[in-house]
């Protein structure tokens, strides 16, 4: 999954694509490289961001989504708001990818109707907050438990449980040793018998870890992609996907032996 974020603020690469002829070629460019899936974002939902109006989310999302039909590929909207939800799922959107989880009934309601994939995430307090010291008894299990009961409570609702993704949130509400360990504990996601999203591209637990600024944690951010994989993530949602690409088609090669 190719990230491309239609925002003035994101933490990574923000104001880099906010038009629509740059998001487009970017878009085209991760495709070539080797992205199944896009995932178009208009919110920065980084530590520290501030909400915006549904009609500016909007305005950045919908030109992308609108010129990205027929593009071959999986398009994937990244947002919290169901009335945004609601107006890009009238066009050829794939899934929903929402860091609230869908805990907005009218969500729910509106990607059920569509028959859309959901990524559900986890994430402790608000964009705005979230990293003002998180806390957590057993960060594994309260993390595998909201997802279990939003799981359950999805499929009482109507969606179908192998269009229900799951993602830990990675850097949402999380230090680095709570990162660390969700990161370690992937493989035990999986008995919630959903697939996985994980994204961990670019992260600030990352460059915490290996003392790299933002821009240069290519190589954590694949070894990272490349973790997640081995621990059975189905969808992994990066920024540099054709380093990413490469790393996965090795590991598969090492794996299973050279296709071609």
């Amino acid at each position: 999954m190719g990230i491309v974020n239609v925002t003035p603020d994101s933490f990574s690469d923000g104001g880099r694509f906010n038009h629509l002829d740059k998001a487009l070629a970017h878009a085209h460019q991760l495709i070539a490289e080797g992205a199944t899936i896009l995932d178009i974002g208009g919110e920065s939902t980084r530590p520290g961001a501030q909400a915006i109006t549904v009609e500016e989310e909007l305005r950045r999302v919908l030109p992308v989504v609108k010129a990205l039909q027929g593009c071959g590929v999986s398009i994937s909207v990244d947002t919290r708001h169901a009335d945004v939800m609601q107006e890009v799922l009238q066009y050829e959107v794939a899934m929903i990818n929402d860091v609230t989880a869908l805990q907005d009934p009218k969500a729910v309601h509106y990607c059920q109707e569509a028959g859309a994939e959901v990524c559900i995430m986890h994430m402790q307090g608000e964009p705005q907050s979230m990293q003002n010291k998180p806390h957590y008894s057993d960060v594994v299990k309260e993390v595998y438990a909201f997802l279990e009961k939003r799981v359950a409570e999805l499929v009482s609702q109507g969606i179908n449980k192998d269009k229900i993704y799951i993602d830990p949130g990675f850097g949402f509400g999380k230090t680095v040793e709570h990162n660390i360990q969700l990161m370690q504990a992937l493989p035990y996601f999986k008995e919630l018998g959903c697939p996985m999203l994980i994204g961990v591209s670019r992260k600030n637990f990352l460059g915490k870890i290996t003392h790299t600024e933002v821009n240069d944690r290519l190589v954590p951010s694949v070894v990272g992609a490349l973790w997640a994989a081995l621990a059975g993530a189905d969808i992994v949602r990066v920024h540099d996907v054709k380093e990413t690409k490469q790393a996965l088609t090795l590991w598969q090669a090492m794996t299973h032996g050279v296709t071609h």
